[in-house]
């Protein structure tokens, strides 16, 4: 008969474990005392790891059931827009707390146009005359307004000889009145710097483009007079941010400052806005301002009366650039249940697309965002590129990356309004793109040319048939972006619910 040994039990004396931690024989009462308090502190620290690895495990879970929403395009392409109609549909409330923080942003927004358009002037002389002298009142000012006067000459850098004498009192009456402008809003161009580094926390990005302001996120916290802010990291890190009580204060006095000056100079804004020399240089494309210039400087009053609290309209229309990977959560209700969506929202610059990849793994969609009104503009980092060579790029790249193939796709060509006005004042397509030849140059025409290109793009990288759902958009317009909205939950939740092999 064959008899197995028994292993020792864990009472045992055999076992080597438990002879390591019997106490000693001659333990003294404190030392017991001591050896108790440690294992008891043992034990809880193991429970808390224990309890913590539940609840990743759980979060883990149901992290997997969230969907993950990249919001991807170039610089400028209505990405941060399309951010803001997603969080008025899906969090109104959040948009409500930071309402107040939009002022600040309006207002760099204006004080940023009158500089541009203050440099501008500048650089042709205070005048514009492609059709005959510009009469002496075009600005609006009576002669003499202004204490201060101007000379009559413009002096090279040498300071010695002048490089264009006016040929007529008219010219240089002209151009005493645009002096005068520059004068009297010189406290309002001061300010854009001190509402650009408020806005970026002093942050300049080198690489991204001439002059350019860039914030992170939670930039809210540094623009509104309470509250605290909050980000999460790659890792799921929540980290509190709450600015302190001096930075508020200074805050909330520069921007009350700034709506002081803008209040007392809003009629210098309309006049210099509405004169004949800008408006000339406008429709001559001399004068290039951001697309939502004329949205604020042709409400000046509004924005600049007392008391201005930004409209939803204000938030869709104010322009700041992204920093980085900004990360916005929504419940979106399905069949009677919440599922949160991550929404991820991409600087576009150049220098900045590579902070894109480590979102790649976890996408369940992407959004391309692709400005068709773009035709006619090139690359701040790179003037020699059109925006729409460089967003066909990019969607190719997007197109074929091997992480992506099984990625829901949506394409928005955007800024269909500000295609329609450029089409409208007689812009031509194929003066800045060369392929288009003698197309006709209307709407449907242009709209048809750029969209056929973009999906040329994906069907030569769709080896795994995937579908493009694209959308003609101007994520200004609430109605319309909200049912495109719509449409885009409702395609995301079909492969979302074929993935979780729920249909």
């Amino acid at each position: 008969m064959l008899h197995a040994r028994r292993p020792p039990s864990v009472y045992s004396q055999d076992d080597p474990l438990a002879f390591a931690l019997r106490p000693p024989d001659a333990e003294t009462d404190i030392e017991r005392r001591s050896r108790v308090q440690r294992e008891a502190d043992a034990k809880r620290i193991n429970d808390i790891i224990d309890e913590q690895l539940k609840t990743d495990r759980r979060n883990y879970e149901r992290s997997r059931q969230d969907v993950r929403l990249l919001l991807l395009g170039q610089a400028e392409s209505g990405k941060s827009t399309l951010q803001k109609q997603f969080q008025l549909m899906y969090s109104p409330d959040s948009l409500d707390q930071e309402r107040a923080s939009w002022r600040t942003v309006v207002y760099f927004n204006i004080a940023r146009s009158v500089k541009r358009i203050l440099e501008v002037l500048e650089t042709h002389g205070d005048i514009y005359d492609d059709d005959g002298p510009d009469r002496a009142d075009n600005l609006g000012y009576e002669a003499g307004s202004s204490k201060r006067t101007v000379d009559e000459f413009r002096y090279d850098n040498t300071g010695d000889q002048p490089f264009h004498q006016y040929p007529s009192p008219a010219v240089t009456e002209t151009q005493k009145q645009v002096a005068t402008l520059r004068l009297r809003l010189s406290p309002l161009v001061s300010a854009e710097g001190a509402l650009a580094d408020r806005l970026s926390g002093g942050v300049r990005v080198s690489g991204s483009g001439k002059g350019s302001v860039y914030v992170r996120n939670g930039w809210q916290s540094r623009s509104v007079g309470r509250g605290s802010t909050s980000t999460r990291s790659r890792s799921g890190t929540i980290t509190a941010y709450t600015p302190s009580e001096d930075g508020l204060h200074q805050h909330f006095e520069i921007v009350e400052e700034v709506g002081r000056i803008l209040d007392a100079s809003k009629e210098d804004v309309k006049t210099l806005w509405a004169s004949d020399v800008v408006q000339k240089m406008i429709k001559r494309r001399k004068l290039r301002l951001e697309e939502w210039a004329e949205f604020f400087l042709s409400d000046i009053d509004r924005v600049a009366a007392k008391g201005y609290v930004p409209s939803t309209d204000d938030i869709l229309h104010a322009r700041i650039q992204t920093m980085g990977v900004a990360e916005h959560a929504f419940d979106v209700p399905l069949h009677g249940k919440s599922v949160t969506w991550h929404l991820y929202d991409v600087g576009g610059a150049r220098g900045q697309r590579h902070t894109w990849v480590p979102y790649f793994d976890e996408a369940n969609a992407i959004i391309f965002v692709a400005p068709i009104s773009a035709f006619d503009q090139y690359l701040e980092e790179d003037p020699r590129t059109n925006r729409i060579d460089d967003s066909l790029q990019l969607f190719t790249t997007i197109c074929s990356n091997p992480l992506l193939k099984n990625i829901h796709l949506v394409l928005f060509l955007n800024k269909t309004d500000v295609l329609q006005n450029k089409l409208a004042s007689g812009l031509r397509v194929n003066k800045y793109i060369t392929s288009y030849g003698n197309r006709a140059n209307d709407y449907e025409t242009v709209v048809n040319y750029f969209r056929a290109h973009f999906l040329q793009v994906h069907r030569k990288n769709n080896e795994k048939k995937r579908v493009l759902y694209s959308h003609l958009t101007s994520v200004v317009d609430i109605k319309t972006t909200r049912s495109i909205i719509a449409n885009v939950r409702d395609s995301i939740f079909r492969d979302y619910l074929k993935s979780a092999a729920l249909v």
